[in-house]
């Protein structure tokens, strides 16, 4: 049995009347972004703040780590519990450590963060500039030949002979 060009356009649009009929019985309704838009605009606030602790370079409120869900979800918890801005961070950085933070406070502890990458840069500077400085003074001095060198090459190149 050969399928010719009529039989086969039937085929794929049976086929395509299918998948689309198949795929409408497998949608969901959506369900609502915020039950209540104030939690939520302030969740947005103090998320985007925080670190998420899994990806580490995103924040809170752009991960979509499981761990990050937990946090807006325990942050969500605390806004409804009308703790503060500075009261919910607090609480984060005493449980998970100033790693949450985007920007952590300067303090003792955290100099290594907010100096670190200019001193590293500074001693690479240092550094270059000492070994620039070394290597300057360690050019061997080019020696003057005597005038006797200086005659037997000249012989030398007038001979032809280089032996």
């Amino acid at each position: 049995m050969t399928l010719n060009a009529p039989c086969f356009k039937l085929l794929a649009v049976m086929a395509f009347a299918m998948v689309t009929a198949f795929s409408a019985v497998q949608a969901k309704e959506a369900a609502p972004l915020a039950e209540d838009p104030l939690v939520e605009k302030r969740l947005i606030h103090i998320s985007e703040e925080l670190r998420c602790l899994v990806c580490q370079n995103e924040s809170l409120a752009s991960s979509r780590a499981e761990l990050a869900n937990d946090l807006r979800e325990e942050v969500r918890k605390l806004i409804r519990d009308n703790k503060s801005d500075t009261q919910i961070k607090e609480y984060l950085v005493t449980r998970y450590g100033d790693f949450v933070l985007y920007r952590p406070e300067v303090k003792p502890l955290t100099w290594v963060l907010w100096f670190g990458p200019f001193l590293l840069l500074v001693l690479g500077v240092v550094g270059m500039a000492l070994y620039l400085r070394q290597r300057q003074t360690e050019k061997p001095l080019q020696q003057q030949l005597s005038e006797e060198d200086r005659r037997k090459v000249q012989e030398i190149l007038k001979s032809g002979d280089a032996s």
